[in-house]
């Protein structure tokens, strides 16, 4: 009954673009095959460390047209200079800004998707704010999105918020249960770090940036977008800058795309953190082929805990992380309030989330009250 329940419901209207070359297909096509000055451009889906050396032979200015003249592409270049990627996704979303508020005043459309066109004009102008740091921003479909929270270059420890279900471009921030939103839990956990260690050199990305199931149907029930979303992450973790070492904390389906990129994630993601999850697509930790520690916390209120963890004919995503067969180090969760109160603050669950960040392993506070997920973890461990 519930599988039938996970296959069956769950809304499904995702906002569409007019028809034609989506943004990214035709940014792609502009990219594609073109020089600059005289050099062969990258693939946009070459190695970050391509990516990477390419730009090192550009100067300042010569980056800054670059981005100018492909700020979509450029905006999502696995590689390239973060500052860079800031500038130019602020560029795409006041481009994609205007293109919603036309379409919002097009009378020729639907009552619905003018309000739908209002408010992604709305959302796009709050993330081109000046200061905001969108590292990821693409407006096809329901749009991908991310967020850097403090200095993404000089941090030592950067943790990754990887989103669930009913997570786009609209839903990347909220206003109202703002803390159900990629952005919100981000900067909860940022404030957190921050306050866990004052001195302590964190960045946090709140990142949107696979294209998430909406509501509890088919997709939610299956790997198949986790995928996609898996090899995304792997691309992200692989281009951030610097030598600082990463946490994952993966909420809900998030949890999913994160077991199914782990076996292939770089050794600088030294944590996997999982809230709430229907599984990970695996027996257990060892099975998910990782160096990273795996830890796991569930809220006693979380309706996630009625799913039935398994998986059969490609449905469902396999044994419960909580469980103790599993093998991942479980943690208190009190006070997250079911299955979107993790990163609430004044929950252990968040406290949690704040010391894996910053490194104080010794610290964390284990659902079972003893020192069993803490053995073999050191209190300034990667700090």
């Amino acid at each position: 009954m519930v599988f039938l329940m996970l296959t069956t419901t769950g809304w499904t209207a995702v906002y569409r673009p007019a028809s034609g070359a989506s943004p990214r297909e035709a940014a792609l096509a502009s990219w594609t095959g073109s020089r600059f000055e005289g050099r062969v451009l990258p693939a946009a889906d070459a190695p970050p460390s391509v990516v990477a050396r390419f730009f090192a032979r550009l100067d300042g200015a010569q980056r800054v047209r670059l981005a100018e003249g492909h700020p979509l592409v450029v905006g999502n270049l696995d590689g390239a200079p973060p500052s860079l990627r800031y500038r130019a996704n602020r560029m795409t979303l006041q481009q994609a800004a205007r293109v919603e508020d036309a379409r919002a005043h097009d009378i020729t459309l639907a009552p619905a998707d003018r309000a739908t066109a209002a408010r992604r004009a709305h959302r796009f102008e709050s993330l081109a704010e000046p200061g905001r740091q969108i590292l990821v921003f693409d407006p096809t479909g329901g749009g991908l999105a991310a967020e850097v929270f403090g200095d993404l270059g000089g941090a030592r420890r950067v943790s990754v918020v990887v989103p669930g279900v009913d997570t786009d471009a609209l839903t990347f921030e909220r206003t109202v249960r703002r803390l159900t939103s990629p952005v919100g839990m981000a900067e909860s956990l940022y404030e957190a770090e921050r306050a866990a260690a004052p001195a302590g050199r964190t960045a946090v990305i709140a990142w949107a940036g696979y294209t998430a199931p909406t509501g509890v149907g088919m997709d939610a029930a299956t790997g198949r977008l986790a995928v996609d979303g898996a090899a995304r992450l792997r691309s992200l973790t692989s281009a951030l800058p610097g030598r600082a070492s990463v946490a994952l904390f993966c909420h809900s389906y998030g949890s999913v795309v994160c077991g199914v990129a782990a076996h292939e994630l770089p050794q600088r993601v030294t944590d996997i953190v999982v809230a709430g999850s229907p599984g990970m697509r695996a027996a257990n930790a060892g099975e998910l082929g990782t160096s990273a520690r795996v830890w796991a916390m569930r809220d006693a209120g979380d309706w996630i805990a009625d799913v039935p963890h398994l998986e059969f004919g490609g449905l469902g995503h396999g044994a419960d992380p909580v469980s103790g067969e599993f093998g991942a180090r479980v943690l208190s969760a009190a006070g997250a309030k079911s299955h979107t109160g993790y990163f609430e603050p004044g929950t252990e669950s968040l406290d949690n989330f704040a010391k894996i960040g910053t490194g104080a392993f010794g610290s964390t506070v284990c659902a079972t009250g003893d020192d069993s997920c803490r053995r073999g973890t050191s209190a300034t461990e990667g700090s």
